[in-house]
């Protein structure tokens, strides 16, 4: 899904705005520190939400929002295991680990046997 987008002239204008707000709801929830923590988190979701709703109208707020559509529709084309499946899998990775565990314990005891044999 190829998505083109131009950037406006006042894309510029939309960011600094975008990043002013997130700046008073920043500034403001410490100004407002008093009051409480309900009304500042709702003032800094509203806030939030404006400001994100500006950046979608920008040429990268488009394509970004494309991408996570588009990310969406590949999620629902992936094919997930069964539980069973899952276990199973698990399983088979739990027992190759505990054999190269046994491996390298015996390896690691029989290069230290020898090792301390050619040391005394």
């Amino acid at each position: 899904m190829s998505v083109e987008t131009t950037a406006s002239r006042f894309d510029a204008v939309k960011w600094t705005v975008v990043f002013a707000l997130l700046a008073v709801a920043i500034v403001g929830n410490s100004y407002y520190s008093d009051e409480s923590l309900l009304y500042r988190v709702l003032g800094i979701l509203a806030i939030s939400g404006v400001a994100g709703l500006l950046a979608l109208q920008t040429a990268k707020g488009a394509a970004f929002w494309a991408l996570v559509k588009g990310s969406r529709t590949e999620i629902r084309k992936v094919v997930w295991p069964t539980r069973q499946e899952t276990i199973q899998t698990t399983m088979i990775v739990v027992g190759f680990v505990l054999l190269v565990a046994l491996l390298l314990w015996g390896l690691d005891s029989i290069l230290g046997w020898l090792v301390s044999l050619a040391i005394v």
